[in-house]
């Protein structure tokens, strides 16, 4: 008998992402502090943690913009771990620099000084490598090679984009594969490397995660990165020219909110050559993704009804055109070959009838955000009372303000909408904004960690089309309290969402 949808069913857990945990070593890691955040959860009840993409990232440090959709990312490889294994000593990460504010990433430090740190370890890794590892890379060979070769040949490049390497090798010539693959083969094992110890410990937690009750949900964009592996390993899939250039890149609409609507630059799919491959590439994604994660959120969800792209080379997205994406086509061959997948759809903004019919079709529960809901203009879709069984409710998600925040930066009007439809007051808003949640007929509710705690806009992990200030935020350690747990665990109870 097939195992149930654990989506159909009534639970809770918490959005907080592997960054943002305390660490001694500026940053969130796979480690101990990970493994007490299970401990809290399953505690308190919770069957869900959380998190976003987990791939390398690069400038800009967006988990949504990464080098490539298999890979993990290096920065949470825990170093204590490695320590206790006998890869690193302590006194190689303990006296290092790791910033001054343990509320923040200092990514600029964690570029400088992992790299050293990781520099060590290969060192030490050469030496000692583990029986396992050669087993690893075979297992991975099918996208790990190129992702080595990729970033290896970049860092040959000082970093640069892959469009503007050698011909011979930006088209991933045989000959000039060879020839770097040679010329390379030091850089290529530290990558392979730092893979192996990312998935080591990745594959440690979500065992110890699923032991104790608690299901990890991952988040993959829909879009890959321009600059990424996945692009220059398999250019048939998207839309490139002959110099490996995107003809057309992603993007959103001019609307109320942005009359340029919103550049992102991602290269848009070559669904024609998908659909002849019987959508390949999309199944192994998702394969791959499912050996991270129990449960997978989809963003921009929309997309694969239709999708906006604009010209490359325009500088906004005024001058875009809507495309018709693979609709259901996609997720039905999905289905025949994979059977029906824990999915969540981020449908999040103006839905057309057609992309509201694809979800019907797909079945996938689509996403709520009480934070949406109080639009004082007129009535919301996002208000609880309108809410369905088959979707996921948030308080707010990486792109929101928290709710301490959102009181001062929504309009006024709005805020006292919120007040007055949850028969609440400013000082109780946060507390009942996620009552509302978790009291919700919504299968699924998650609450950020953020708002457990009731930081204000200073712990944003986002703010859409700004640069610099994102993705920092850090929890300290004292914050994952008591009191937030015993919050989530009564109203988790009260309202049937216990693990």
């Amino acid at each position: 008998m097939a195992e149930e949808n654990i989506l159909n069913t009534r639970k809770s857990g918490v959005l907080f992402h592997i960054s943002s945990l305390p660490s001694k070593t500026g940053i969130g890691t796979l480690g101990a502090e990970a493994f007490a955040f299970v401990d809290w959860l399953a505690k308190y009840g919770q069957t869900y943690w959380q998190v976003l993409p987990v791939g390398p990232t690069g400038y800009g440090d967006s988990p949504y913009q990464s080098f490539s959709t298999f890979a993990g990312n290096p920065y949470f490889i825990d170093p204590e771990t490695l320590a206790e294994e006998g890869y690193l000593d302590r006194a190689d990460f303990e006296g290092e620099n790791w910033g001054d504010n343990p509320r923040y990433v200092d990514f600029g430090l964690m570029y400088q000084n992992r790299q050293k740190l990781f520099a060590k370890l290969h060192e030490n890794f050469k030496k000692n490598v583990p029986a396992d590892y050669a087993d690893f890379c075979k297992e991975n060979k099918d996208w790990l090679d190129d992702y080595a070769l990729f970033m290896a040949v970049k860092d040959a490049h000082g970093g640069a984009a892959f469009v503007s390497w050698e011909a011979d090798i930006r088209q991933k010539q045989k000959d000039a594969v060879k020839a770097w693959t040679k010329k390379c083969a030091d850089r290529i094992e530290y990558y392979k490397m730092l893979q192996y110890f990312f998935f080591r410990q990745w594959n440690a937690l979500r065992a110890y995660a699923n032991k104790n009750g608690v299901k990890l949900i991952g988040d993959i964009p829909i879009y890959v990165a321009a600059d990424s592996s996945d692009v220059w390993s398999f250019p048939e899939q998207f839309m490139l020219d002959e110099n490996r250039q995107p003809i057309e890149v992603a993007g959103c609409p001019p609307d109320a909110f942005s009359a340029d609507g919103q550049l992102w630059g991602n290269p848009v799919y070559n669904w024609e050559y998908q659909k002849k491959t019987h959508f390949a590439w999309w199944k192994k994604r998702l394969q791959k993704s499912l050996r991270l994660f129990d449960v997978i959120r989809i963003d921009h969800f929309r997309g694969f009804e239709s999708y906006y792209c604009i010209p490359f080379g325009d500088k906004t997205a005024r001058n875009g055109t809507w495309r018709k994406g693979p609709d259901a086509a996609l997720f039905d061959s999905i289905k025949r070959s994979m059977g029906d997948l824990p999915i969540i759809a981020e449908d999040l903004g103006y839905l057309t009838p057609e992309v509201k019919a694809l979800l019907s079709h797909v079945g996938f529960p689509g996403m709520k955000i009480v934070q949406f809901a109080f639009d004082s203009r007129e009535e919301s879709d996002y208000l609880p009372h309108r809410y369905i069984q088959n979707s996921v409710v948030y308080t707010g998600t990486h792109d929101n303000d928290t709710i301490e925040g959102w009181k001062t930066s929504a309009a006024a009007s709005d805020v006292e909408y919120a007040v007055k439809y949850l028969r609440s007051s400013m000082d109780n808003l946060r507390f009942d904004m996620m009552i509302a949640a978790l009291s919700s007929v919504s299968n699924t509710c998650i609450t950020t960690m953020q708002d457990l705690i009731g930081l204000g806009s200073e712990a944003r992990m986002n703010a859409p089309s700004s640069v610099g200030t994102n993705w920092k935020w850090r929890a300290l350690r004292e914050e994952i309290s008591e009191s937030a747990g015993e919050f989530l665990s009564y109203y988790t109870k009260l309202y049937c969402r216990q693990a």
